[in-house]
C-alpha cells in the first residue's frame, strides 16, 4: 500500500447512488400516496384497478430488469445510469397528463366533471384512466429497472468486497429515505397544488441528479479525484489474490447472456429476490391504503403523515444491516459469502413480527405500523446483502447482468403478490370473507401479512440449498 494519504472519493460516489435511489423511490411512491384520496374518486377506481396498475408496473419492471443489466454492462456505468434516470424521470412526469387524456377521450372538461360522472361513463373513465396510468407506469418501470444494476455495478467498481455490503446498505437506504420524505411532501403537493403537480415536481428531481452525475462520475482508475492510495484500496481484492493488475483485466471479463442462467449462483440470487421483493413493494404500495381502509386515516392528514413517516424511519435501521457481515467476518474469519448468508438468516426471522400487525391493530394503528416498519428494516438489510452476493460470485463485467436477472425475478414475484392482493381485497370486501377473527378487507390484509412474514425464511432455505458454500465464477 502507498504511504500517500488516501482520498475517500468512493464515498462521494456512494452518496450519489444514495440520492439516485432516493429519487427512484420518491417517483415510485407518488401514486401510492395519491391514488386512494385524490385519484380514486376522480377516476372511479377500486382496489382492482390499482392492483392491476401495480402488477403491470411490476411485470414490466421485471422484464426490463432482464435486459437493463445487460444494457448497463454494454453502455458502461456513466452513460447507462444517465439513460435510466432520464427515462424514469420522463415517465414520472407523464402521470400528470393522464387526467387530460381521460377528459379528452370522454369529452369532459374538468376533474369535477369526471368525479361527478355515473353509470357507463364512470366505467369508461375508470378504464381509460387506468390505461393512461399504465402507459406512464411502463415508461417509469423501463427507466427504474436500470437503477439497481447500475448502482451495484458502480459499487463493485468503487469498493472492495469487504465493504460492498455496507456501501450497498448506505445507498439502498435511499429507498427508506425516499419513502420517508414522500409522506411529508407528496400529500401536501397533491392537496394544495393538485396530484398532477406532485408527479411533476418529484419527477423533475431526476433531471437535477443527471447534471451532477455527468461531472462527478468516472471509473476509479481514470478519476482525477481518486489518488493512488485509494485506488490500491479499491482494488485490494486483486492484490490479495496475487493477480497482476492491468486496470482492465477483470472489467473486461464477460459472460454470454444466456450462459448466466446455467449457474446455480444466478438461480440462488434470482429466487431470493423472487421470494422477497414483492414484500417490500407491498408495504410501499399498499400501506397508505391499508391505513385508510382499516382505520380511516388519510395520508394528507397529520396522523397519516406521522404514521407513514414513523414506518420508514424504522426502516432506516437497515443501514446497520450491511455492517453485520463485516463484523461476522472479523470475528469468525468466514469468507464474505458465508458471512452474508449468516447475516441474511438473522434478518429473515425479523419479518415474522408482521404476523402480529393485524391483531395488534385492534389496540392502536401505531402498533401495526411499528411491526411493518420492523419488517421493512429487515427487508432492506436483507436486500443490501443479497445484492452483494452477486459481487462475491461474479466478475465485474457480469454484475449488472446478473443483478438484472435477479431484479426480473423480484419483479415477477411482486407482480404476483400485488395483483393477488388487489383481487383478494375486492373479493374479501364483496363476500365479507373471514380469517382469524377478521372480516372483509382486514381479513384480506391479514392473509397477505402472513405471506410476507414467512417469505424470507423460505427464500433463504432455497438459496442455501442451491449454493451451500462460497463458489465464485472463475472459469468463463
Amino acid at each position: 500500500m502507498s504511504n500517500q494519504k488516501m482520498t475517500n472519493y468512493r464515498w462521494t460516489i456512494c452518496v450519489m447512488l444514495f440520492f439516485a435511489t432516493t429519487i427512484n423511490y420518491l417517483d415510485r411512491q407518488v401514486l401510492s400516496l395519491t391514488w386512494d384520496e385524490f385519484i380514486k374518486p376522480e377516476f372511479h377506481w377500486d382496489e382492482s384497478h390499482y392492483g392491476t396498475i401495480t402488477a403491470v408496473f411490476s411485470i414490466v419492471y421485471a422484464a426490463c430488469m432482464l435486459f437493463a443489466g445487460r444494457f448497463i454492462d454494454w453502455m458502461g456505468s456513466k452513460k447507462g445510469f444517465l439513460w435510466a434516470i432520464g427515462i424514469w424521470s420522463v415517465g414520472a412526469c407523464l402521470h400528470a397528463v393522464c387526467g387530460i387524456i381521460t377528459e379528452s377521450y370522454v369529452g369532459l372538461h374538468s376533474a369535477a366533471e369526471l368525479a361527478a360522472a355515473t353509470g357507463d361513463i364512470a366505467v369508461v373513465i375508470a378504464t381509460v384512466s387506468m390505461y393512461a396510468f399504465l402507459f406512464a407506469r411502463c415508461v417509469l418501470a423501463l427507466g427504474e429497472a436500470g437503477n439497481f444494476p447500475a448502482a451495484i455495478k458502480v459499487t463493485a467498481e468503487y469498493f472492495p468486497k469487504k465493504d460492498r455490503a455496507y456501501a450497498t446498505s448506505i445507498f439502498n437506504a435511499g429507498a427508506s429515505i425516499g419513502a420517508l420524505i414522500a409522506p411529508l411532501s407528496i400529500p401536501v403537493l397533491a392537496k394544495f397544488w393538485g396530484w398532477e403537480m406532485a408527479f411533476i415536481v418529484i419527477g423533475a428531481l431526476g433531471f437535477i441528479w443527471m447534471g451532477f452525475w455527468v461531472f462527478l462520475y468516472d471509473a476509479p482508475a481514470r478519476s482525477k479525484h481518486v489518488n493512488k492510495a485509494e485506488l490500491e484500496y479499491i482494488e485490494q481484492d486483486k492484490h490479495e489474490n496475487g493477480t497482476v493488475d492491468t486496470g482492465k483485466e477483470e472489467e473486461e471479463k464477460k459472460i454470454p447472456f444466456w450462459k448466466c442462467f446455467s449457474y446455480k449462483q444466478t438461480w440462488s440470487f434470482a429466487i431470493g429476490k423472487f421470494m422477497t421483493d414483492g414484500v417490500w413493494w407491498f408495504f410501499l404500495f399498499w400501506t397508505p391504503s391499508y391505513l385508510n381502509t382499516q382505520f380511516g386515516i388519510k395520508t394528507s392528514e397529520g396522523l397519516g403523515i406521522a404514521l407513514i413517516f414513523t414506518l420508514y424511519a424504522i426502516t432506516m435501521l437497515s443501514i446497520f444491516g450491511g455492517k453485520l457481515p463485516t463484523i461476522i467476518m472479523n470475528k469468525t474469519g468466514l469468507n464474505p459469502y458465508a458471512a452474508r448468508m449468516r447475516a441474511m438468516l438473522i434478518f429473515a426471522f425479523f419479518p415474522l413480527v408482521v404476523l402480529f400487525a393485524q391483531p395488534l391493530g385492534t389496540i392502536s394503528p401505531w402498533l401495526p405500523v411499528i411491526m411493518i416498519g420492523i419488517g421493512g428494516a429487515a427487508h432492506q438489510s436483507w436486500s443490501a446483502n443479497i445484492f452483494s452476493t452477486v459481487g462475491d460470485m461474479f466478475p465485474k463485467g457480469a454484475i449488472a447482468s446478473i443483478t438484472g436477472i435477479g431484479g426480473m425475478a423480484g419483479g415477477i414475484g411482486s407482480m404476483i403478490l400485488q395483483k393477488s392482493a388487489g383481487n383478494l381485497f375486492v373479493y374479501a370486501d364483496e363476500t365479507q370473507m373471514t380469517f382469524m377473527g377478521f372480516e372483509g378487507k382486514p381479513a384480506g390484509y391479514f392473509i397477505i401479512f402472513c405471506v410476507c412474514a414467512v417469505a424470507y425464511l423460505i427464500g433463504w432455505v432455497i438459496m442455501k440449498s442451491l449454493v451451500p458454500k462460497y463458489k465464485p465464477i472463475d472459469n468463463i
